[in-house]
């Protein structure tokens, strides 16, 4: 059974737009602990306690949007909307409802981080760059361990991180991960194929054919656009729709690609981006609400509640174009060889461009005197070795970087 002839099959159980906006705005509100979490949250709540879908669907999804690039549980969310709601509403639904709660509040703290002054406020704020340091050091390590398990997978993902030394700017990203996809099709061929359940999901061929046809144009034309206006806001829907349109690997792959970004031309400065990323990973939800913080930041405009409207927008939208696009041709897609390798050698390829992040401007910026080092260090032991909720080591490194110009540290 294919997508197309989903119609002959015992169709699942049907709900409305309206609940799961309710479900998961519920999710939104409670979601904590990063994609990996989410994704449980989700088998919890909606295979196990509502039964939307069963346990091998459930699986087949989650291998499509860990396939593609884009946030992986928002795309599983978004799927899961598309399922229970009869079609886009549901999906959008299911978006709006889990990805608004935390993109408000950091959209909040933007706006009023202006008001915190003062040498505590500074410390709470350099405690948030130290998060970042804890955090992504954690998520380098878990990927590197999962995503580059051979000696060709290592040496790809070392030399992405030439690339990226070397070319610099999002330029030398998209090379690293282009230059990876091709060495893994010819490299990484040993790994074992998709499973082969069937996804049975409400979107046609046709509407899939012009989900990506707007993921191409978009790619294509907008920085065209932006280039012959002149126009800010067209520039800042490019910057963002790139960043989303190039995540492989995990949420926190967009850190070295919005870096690239907005703090390269001046949008916004090294340290408010780091704070901001800190202050993320103590929010419910996805990561990448992250960009409404940016978004909201930014020094010219739009920005405030406008900026962080349409960063927040256009992040999203290439992952969920490219989820949609590929629903009716997923189970042909999977099985082949070549496709499976590539997307071996990208992932590993990602895993260099997180690590040359996480030296600069991760640990550059934040890492400046030995207790710096000593502080960001317990953070990545509670994450890694104690199993620590994120939102703690983000409460407990706040509360000593405040503590520290008390002390007379």
């Amino acid at each position: 059974m294919t997508i197309d002839d989903a119609e002959t099959a015992a169709p699942p159980s049907r709900g409305s737009p309206a609940e799961v906006a309710w479900v998961f705005l519920k999710l939104g509100l409670t979601s904590f602990g990063g994609p990996i979490a989410h994704l449980g949250y989700f088998r919890d709540e909606l295979v196990a306690r509502r039964k939307w879908i069963d346990e091998a669907g459930y699986a087949d999804l989650v291998a499509l949007c860990q396939f593609l690039p884009g946030p992986a549980s928002s795309q599983v969310g978004f799927a899961l909307g598309l399922l229970r709601g009869r079609g886009l509403l549901g999906g959008l639904a299911a978006w709006c409802g889990f990805t608004l709660p935390s993109a408000v509040l950091l959209c909040m703290f933007a706006l009023g981080a202006a008001a915190l002054e003062g040498p505590v406020a500074a410390g709470v704020l350099h405690g948030l760059k130290l998060v970042a340091v804890a955090v992504v050091a954690q998520a380098v390590w878990g990927m590197a361990k999962t995503l580059t398990p051979d000696r060709e997978r290592a040496a790809i993902a070392l030399a992405a991180v030439a690339v990226v030394v070397f070319a610099g700017g999002s330029l030398g990203q998209i090379g690293a991960i282009a230059l990876g996809a091709a060495a893994g099709h010819r490299l990484c061929r040993d790994g074992s194929l998709a499973p082969t359940s069937r996804l049975s999901l409400p979107v046609s061929r046709r509407g899939g054919a012009i989900a990506l046809a707007l993921y191409a144009a978009f790619f294509l034309a907008v920085p065209a656009l932006a280039a012959a206006t002149g126009s800010q806001g067209l520039a800042l829907f490019d910057a963002f729709y790139r960043s989303g349109a190039l995540v492989f690997g995990g949420g926190h792959v967009v850190l070295p690609l919005l870096q690239a970004e907005v703090v390269a031309p001046g949008w916004v400065t090294n340290g408010a981006f780091l704070e901001g990323y800190g202050l993320a990973q103590a929010v419910p939800g996805p990561l990448f609400t992250f960009a409404a913080w940016l978004g909201a930041m930014m020094g010219p405009a739009p920005n405030g509640v406008a900026g962080a409207a349409i960063a927040l927008a256009t992040i999203f939208l290439p992952g969920l174009l490219l989820l949609y696009g590929a629903l009716p041709y997923w189970d042909a897609l999977r099985q082949r060889p070549g496709a499976q390798s590539a997307m071996r050698g990208a992932n590993a390829a990602v895993v260099g461009i997180l690590g040359a992040a996480f030296y600069s401007p991760v640990w550059t910026s934040a890492v400046l005197s030995p207790r710096d080092f000593a502080l960001a260090l317990a953070g990545f032991l509670a994450l890694t070795v104690w199993k620590a909720p994120p939102w703690i080591v983000v409460l407990g490194l706040a509360a000593a970087g405040a503590a520290l110009p008390l002390i007379g540290a």
